[in-house]
């Protein structure tokens, strides 16, 4: 009974100190140092060993400028047995804040004393004198470590300190030897650089590490060299210069895998750099030895030329994967290839007939549940381009019962949805959405909670869901690329719904549209119209994202578009834009990403 009531007592003192540690931290953590001095001096006298309790302690009494209570402390762990090193360093910051340089020197001092008797405390002290920038006693620290044992290395430790010194050469030349000499990876450099570098060439740090990494390519060749120029000029949305340093990689060594370059290359399509893209994925297609990979990159292209094409271009495009295909033939090793086709016929050259042909054959390959998902998924696309609504429903419903927890299973009940939506079939599309806005897709979650409230919001008010119907005949529109007539339909709802909830949708989908027409002074009218008329709607976040990327990629107008992503950043923290609104805004501001 007695070892009972001993385990119970034992039990509910260690739930005790676990609910004061969760205070405290919090407290402190909130700034509000009243309360949590009152759990930390708890804590310390349960813990007396614990020196993350007594460092906390030490920092509440200098929050609340008690630097008798902290100097006390920090004293009696000195004259104690447990006492540690940094203790040291703690008590001379004490007198730092106190306004006593020469009392704080001489515990400084005496903390680098302590590596001389043993040099492995060399990196603990190292951080804490780095903790309060107290840089040269850092590289002090360091040094003696590595000069009384041979076995101990804190040169990476060291670099960092010259680039918070603001010696950024010689940080660079520290970080550098240490790759050279297999002492660190490029990965572990590029971590701690890239605070150092931004996105313009003529950044003065920029300048320096070019002109280093270039200095050290001359005297000893290495490909690591030309990696780490590749990384630069990337950071620079210099993709051409980036190409120059990726061929010369892969001369050097062919047995590499052509991955950096495809990776380039998307890099470069991602950012609109289209002539480079294109100048990739051809030096990829001209050097793969992999049939797949020669046909991706040639797809590749196949996609570049069609972001400008004009209708004239089309036939030589299609003669481009008509050449393809007699090429691979219509095998399991190019569904990539009959797939991309199937969607060219169908949303290029308004040609569904033969692209249903093409992909019920290749249903008849030898596929597994996934690439058979993958056909089903395209052609379902197709079928409801093509107005054959109930067919497409079928492929997608097939999917979400084969692929169930997958992905591509949320995103084919999507559709289910989404066909449902343009057939009219308001109620059965709500019932689809109200399951996928759990979706661990956070996309497809969002695209369903919006299409869930367009239907919900617009059919309170109106019962006969007029201006749904008329808003769902124009979104079918726009995917069957009718773009002008969707445009029109739009205006519809715009003239004849006025003030109706429909309208902040109508101006931000026709928006859109108006971009992919080029019509960009008329796009950010409608998008300018839902920030000042709907800054509290629903579509509030999105409007001005759109309004971002529209004077970032077509107007060229970096102030206004920082300005809209600021607003989404301070704003609509919950927004799935926000995530890529701060990338983006970052980027403008000049900070390297990595």
């Amino acid at each position: 009974m007695r070892i009972f009531l001993f385990i119970i007592a034992l039990c509910c003192a260690q739930t005790l100190v676990s609910q004061e540690d969760f205070l405290a931290k919090q407290y402190f953590n909130e700034g509000d140092f009243d309360k949590a001095v009152v759990f930390y001096e708890k804590l310390v006298l349960k813990n007396p060993r614990r020196t993350d309790y007594t460092d906390k302690l030490v920092a509440c009494y200098q929050q609340l400028e008690e630097y008798s209570k902290a100097e006390s402390l920090l004293l009696e762990n000195i004259n104690s047995e447990r006492t540690v090193p940094t203790m040291f360093i703690e008590l001379g910051y004490n007198y730092t804040l106190q306004g006593q340089p020469e009392k704080a020197t001489q515990y400084y001092r005496t903390a680098l004393e302590v590596i001389d008797k043993n040099p492995n405390y060399g990196f603990g002290i190292g951080q804490r004198f780095q903790k309060y920038a107290l840089l040269e006693y850092a590289l002090e620290a360091y040094a003696k470590a590595m000069a009384l044992n041979e076995k101990i290395d804190y040169n990476f430790q060291m670099a960092r300190i010259y680039g918070e010194q603001g010696n950024i050469e010689k940080m660079y030349e520290a970080y550098l030897t240490l790759i050279s000499e297999g002492r660190t990876s490029p990965i572990n450099v590029l971590r701690n650089i890239s605070d150092f570098i931004t996105s313009d060439p003529e950044s003065p740090n920029n300048i320096k590490l070019k002109r280093i990494l270039l200095q050290r390519a001359q005297k000893s060749p290495d490909i690591v060299w030309n990696q780490l120029l590749s990384w630069l000029f990337i950071q620079q949305k210099q993709y051409k210069s980036a190409l120059v340093q990726e061929k010369a990689i892969y001369k050097r060594d062919k047995a590499t895998s052509l991955q950096r370059l495809q990776s380039l290359g998307d890099l470069a399509l991602e950012e609109n750099d289209t002539d480079v893209a294109e100048e990739v994925f051809q030096y990829v297609a001209d050097n793969a030895w992999d049939a797949q990979e020669v046909l991706s990159a040639q797809l590749k292209r196949i996609e570049i030329t069609l972001l400008t094409a004009e209708d004239k271009d089309l036939p030589k495009v299609r003669e481009r994967f008509e050449n393809l295909l007699e090429a691979y033939g219509n095998h399991r090793e190019s569904l990539s290839l009959q797939l991309a086709y199937a969607k060219f016929l169908t949303f290029k050259t308004d040609s569904p007939a033969p692209a249903i042909r093409l992909l019920t054959q290749s249903l008849e390959l030898p596929l597994n549940k996934y690439e058979k998902s993958y056909v089903k998924n395209t052609l379902g696309d197709i079928l409801v381009y093509d107005q054959k609504f109930n067919q497409a429903l079928i492929y997608f419903s097939q999917i979400q019962k084969d692929l169930k927890n997958d992905v591509l299973g949320q995103e084919a009940r999507f559709k289910v949805a989404q066909t449902s939506f343009y057939k009219g079939d308001f109620d059965w599309a709500l019932t689809q959405l109200k399951v996928l806005r759990a979706s661990t897709s956070q996309l497809i979650a969002n695209d369903a909670m919006q299409l869930s409230l367009l239907i919900s919001d617009n059919s309170f008010e109106d019962s006969t869901q007029v201006a749904l119907k008329k808003y769902a005949r124009a979104d079918f529109l726009a995917y069957q690329n009718k773009t002008v007539e969707a445009i029109d339909k739009l205006q519809e709802i715009l003239s004849q719904h006025k003030g109706e909830k429909i309208e902040d949708e109508a101006l931000l989908r026709q928006g859109q549209l108006l971009i992919s027409l080029k019509e960009y002074e008329k796009a950010e009218f409608n998008f300018q119209k839902i920030v000042a008329f709907y800054a509290n709607g629903i579509l509030a976040d999105e409007a001005n994202f759109e309004l971002a990327e529209l004077y970032r990629k077509y107007l060229n107008e970096p102030e206004k578009a920082k300005a809209h992503y600021e607003k989404i950043i301070y704003n609509y923290q919950d927004s799935y834009y926000f995530p890529q609104a701060r990338k983006n805004y970052r980027t403008l501001r000049g900070d390297a990403l990595n």
